[in-house]
């Protein structure tokens, strides 16, 4: 079985946690608990564009926002 979050066809969603932290996510697969929708189902490279305008940048996993 291949990774569904790498799938350049794939069907996407991204989250955003309390924390400011987003995350890319397979549009098949149930929102984890603390994690909010942002951006609807969308081709995955809309997902990473709606990414990386969000102005997120390269924190580490734990690392504190500001």
């Amino acid at each position: 079985m291949s990774n569904p979050f790498a799938d350049p066809r794939g069907r996407f969603v991204v989250l955003v946690n309390e924390a400011g932290r987003y995350s890319l996510w397979p549009s098949f697969v149930e929102v984890p608990d603390g994690w909010t929708t942002v951006l609807e189902e969308s081709p995955r490279q809309d997902a990473l564009d709606y990414i990386q305008a969000s102005g997120v940048t390269g924190r580490r996993p734990g690392t504190r926002i500001a």
